[in-house]
């Protein structure tokens, strides 16, 4: 038997690690300026200490009667000022906050255990506390100024569940919304006839029971089949009897139930088959190729061969990328998209289903390309992307899907209050566009009052921001009338492929072709750096203008962004407006946004630990974000500067009087204290001062809380 172990740096997991930097907090950065003005500082006052004792000697040597000061040593007064230097380096060195560091960190190592044991940042539903992941980045949560959050998970529930759908351009689930008025059939459907049903899902629609049961539409069927054969559910079986799912997202577990109660149960799979029941009758069906899915694709394929022999692909994904790929010839193409549009409006997730009949032959021959491409070892990922190109065209709609995700508890408020913080919030999501605005909405991030622009639009905008700006490089003062125009209630929607076409980040494939190579002259390896210079010096001047503009609105929105997009934006607003970042997601699509902000925040839902993994501070609610900020971290922030405050001037005042103190011994370096007095004087004046203005802030805070509570109480909140 052999084994194959996948361990080192070539592993998955390693792979999508990244790289983790350092992160620093504006005060670090302070106080490591400070200490070097004060090494400066000390250097100096030896320096002019020294330089007294070397006049002081002179005087002595030339007669003076300071004769106690002499200490017998036949030394010139050069010498003596030398000497006189390093011992003015001992002697000061108290000016130079060697325990300073060590106090911060302590002081911040007592704010984490706060975060930690704060109960008003606990989830009981899923016995889940505020966890502070680092201790060094406390008092940077009282400056964030730009909050960058994905939406499912953060601020949705991350809980999928499977309400419309849209089959060969009839649409099914509750009509009510679509109607603009209640209907009559509103009760649950009755699965009752479905015994491997499971018992917590719920529908409204009588009718598609109906056509699964007794209709003759063949797109049903297709419809509920894709769904139990296109996944990677794992299920297991409870000492019950009863399937259970373990779904990579919630997504894709909402969708295998939805096929389970409507009767295209997913029973097992081995390496080659699927096992599925339609209908009561068990099927096995060869799985020949999987097409993953991911980021930059999204979409999942699935090549299987049914009992008759005959091969299909089925292939589920986002709209953007379906519509590319369909068959010109598909009569519920405007359906379908018309059905997509009213389940966004409603704020539903979406994904659109497909399929494809194919030929033994042509399977072939795919199956050598993507066989070949598979055990690439260079480029493997761009040899598979290529190779599923090939298969994933002409495809055949069957019908979209539409799950609900609600909104987290508190949600609204905690932007709202943080907007009145002056903190920006921007929701960086991979969902449709119109599911981002109704969600922006829904949560209060769009108002009635607010002027929303869309990624031509902002195209546009830009372009006319840099030609004002070519027109006035050579003027010195413009004309006030022509300023672009800056809209507090503004906010952006963009769309990922708009924000490439504005950040000139258009995706480009690597392909090996054959060149051939001619000896270039000196003229074109000249005009080639200049060229990228000034692509790159044309992209440096769009992103700026772009973060300009988008800083000057209330919110933006990207959607159909993709994980590095998201990485991409929170890295522009650090680069151009040296502003302190968050960013809060809870899936691994968003590590690489939370790596990249100044904070990173995880939440610990449905999809894994991945980004709590990955971050800073940790907790189970959107809705705690608030506390994190503007409690946490602005009593950590008001705490150290009242802290580095009181250590550098008592630091000064300890260090100064002996400085004050050598105008009168000579400059000799003669100390005004003795070792006794030196640890009594850190001991109690360092420490107990500070000990009792924390506690008096800390009771003045206790009886703010109380008093507010009262107050609360009283008139009946």
């Amino acid at each position: 038997m052999d084994l194959l172990l996948f361990a080192g740096s070539d592993t998955k997991i390693m792979r999508n690690s990244g790289r983790s930097t350092l992160k620093r907090t504006k005060i670090d950065h302070m106080m490591n300026g400070m200490v070097y003005m004060i090494f400066v500082m000390l250097i100096l006052c030896a320096a002019g200490l020294a330089i007294g004792q070397t006049f002081w000697e002179s005087a002595i040597n030339s007669g003076n009667t300071s004769w106690y000061l002499y200490d017998g040593y036949d030394y010139s007064p050069n010498y003596r000022g030398f000497l006189g230097f390093w011992g003015y380096i001992i002697v000061l060195n108290t000016m130079v906050p060697i325990s300073l560091y060590v106090s911060v960190e302590m002081i911040r190592l007592g704010q984490s255990f706060f975060i930690d044991w704060d109960l008003h940042m606990y989830y009981p539903k899923k016995d889940t506390g505020a966890k502070a992941r680092t201790t060094s980045l406390n008092e940077q949560l009282g400056q964030i100024e730009y909050i960058f959050t994905d939406k499912t998970g953060t601020l949705t529930q991350n809980i999928m569940t499977f309400k419309k759908c849209s089959i060969n351009g009839k649409t099914y689930g509750d009509q009510k919304q679509i109607a603009g008025k209640q209907t009559k059939g509103t009760k649950n459907v009755d699965f009752s006839w479905n015994v491997l049903a499971d018992p917590s899902f719920t529908f409204i629609d009588e009718m598609l029971i109906q056509q699964i049961r007794f209709g003759n539409d063949p797109y049903v069927h297709e419809f509920f089949k894709l769904l139990a054969l296109c996944h990677t559910v794992m299920v297991d079986k409870t000492e019950g009897g009863e399937l259970c799912y373990e779904a990579a997202s919630p997504d894709e577990g909402a969708l295998v139930t939805a096929a389970r109660n409507f009767g295209f149960v997913f029973l097992s799979r081995t390496q080659n088959t699927i096992t599925i029941s339609e209908l009561g009758k068990e099927v096995t069906y060869e799985r020949l190729a999987i097409l993953d899915f991911n980021s930059d694709r999204k979409r999942m394929s699935v090549i299987v061969r049914d009992p008759k022999g005959n091969i299909r692909l089925y292939c589920k994904g986002a709209d953007t990328v379906i519509y590319q790929r369909l068959h010109p010839d598909n009569p519920i193409k405007e359906q379908t998209e018309t059905a997509l549009d009213i389940f966004a409006n409603e704020t539903l997730r979406t994904l659109c289903l497909c399929y494809k009949d194919i030929s033994e032959e042509d399977f072939k021959t795919w199956n050598k390309k993507y066989h070949q491409a598979s055990v690439a070892i260079k480029n493997r990922e761009e040899a598979l992307d290529k190779v599923y190109e090939e298969i994933e065209n002409n495809l055949v709609m069957l019908g979209a899907t539409a799950i609900e995700d609600k909104l987290q508890d508190g949600v609204p408020q905690t932007i709202h209050t943080l907007s009145k913080a002056d903190i920006k919030i921007w929701v960086l999501t991979g969902d449709k566009k119109e599911t981002a605005e109704n969600i922006g909405y829904a949560c209060k991030l769009l108002t009635d009052k607010s002027v929303i622009t869309y990624g031509e639009e902002v195209n546009d905008m830009i372009q006319k921001r840099i030609d004002l700006q070519k027109s006035r490089k050579n003027v010195e003062e413009g004309n006030s009338n022509s300023e672009p125009e800056s809209n507090t209630n503004r906010t952006l929607i963009i769309t990922g492929s708009w924000l490439n076409e504005i950040l000139l980040e258009k995706k480009r494939r690597k392909r090996r072709r054959l060149k051939l190579k001619f000896q270039q002259g000196s003229e074109q390896k000249q005009e080639n750096p200049q060229d990228k210079s000034k692509i790159d010096a044309l992209k440096e001047k769009r992103q700026k203008n772009f973060v300009d503009l988008a800083c000057e609105c209330s919110s933006v929105i990207c959607c159909r962004v993709t994980p590095k997009q998201k990485a991409m934006v929170v890295d522009l607003v650090k680069k151009y407006k040296k502003a302190i970042t968050l960013s809060i997601g809870d899936g691994a699509n968003d590590v690489s946004m939370i790596k990249t902000a100044h904070i990173g925040v995880g939440i610990s839902g449905q999809e894994g630990m991945q980004a709590v993994m990955s971050s800073d501070y940790s907790f189970a609610q959107f809705r705690y974000l608030q506390r994190l900020l503007l409690v946490h971290g602005r009593w950590s922030y008001i705490r150290m500067c009242k802290f580095l405050s009181y250590f550098f001037y008592k630091n000064f005042a300890y260090t100064l009087v002996n400085f004050w103190y050598s105008f009168f011994n000579g400059y000799s370096g003669q100390t005004v204290y003795d070792t006794i007095f030196m640890a009594l004087y850190n001991l109690l004046y360092s420490s107990l001062p500070i000990i009792v203005l924390g506690l008096q802030d800390q009771v003045r805070r206790i009886n703010d809380m109380v008093y507010s509570k009262e107050t609360r109480v009283l008139v009946g909140v």
